[in-house]
């Protein structure tokens, strides 16, 4: 699904990611397709995206001040995972490894707390402590 939205933001290509989910990925993924980590990884990287949505709309009615540290990082999230996950450039192709990469950079600016839709063998695997991950790094 496009959205107006991300294209305002100069997202591209400005896919809106939760509504676009397909119901047939978990056919075609996991240990032996890709990667083991696979489907907990994108579940946690949707989950902490619709979270950081949620507290975007919440912003425009009670201010940013008003937000907890919780909602902070999960605002925080939308915007590094709109600039670095679903931004992609022209002439990138990017691997299904370097995605996976990428979304446990992203999902390690979380406290590792927050990441339950992942299974804590992969979390102890791939959760980078020292993540300084913003939303203008390329």
């Amino acid at each position: 699904v496009l959205s107006r939205e991300l294209h305002r933001k100069g997202i591209y290509p400005p896919v809106d990611v939760l509504p676009s989910l397909s119901r047939l990925m978990n056919e075609g993924i996991g240990e032996g397709r890709t990667r083991a980590d696979h489907l907990g990884v994108s579940d946690q990287c949707y989950s902490g995206y619709a979270e950081g949505r949620d507290v975007r709309s919440l912003v425009a009615v009670v201010g940013e001040e008003a937000l907890s540290e919780r909602d902070r990082l999960n605002l925080k999230f939308a915007d590094i995972f709109e600039a670095r996950f679903v931004t992609q450039g022209v002439d990138e192709n990017r691997t299904i490894e370097q995605t996976l990469n990428l979304g446990w950079e992203l999902l390690s600016t979380l406290p590792e707390g927050e990441l339950k839709r992942i299974d804590e063998k992969y979390v102890k695997q791939y959760y980078k402590k020292e993540s300084i991950v913003t939303a203008g790094e390329e």
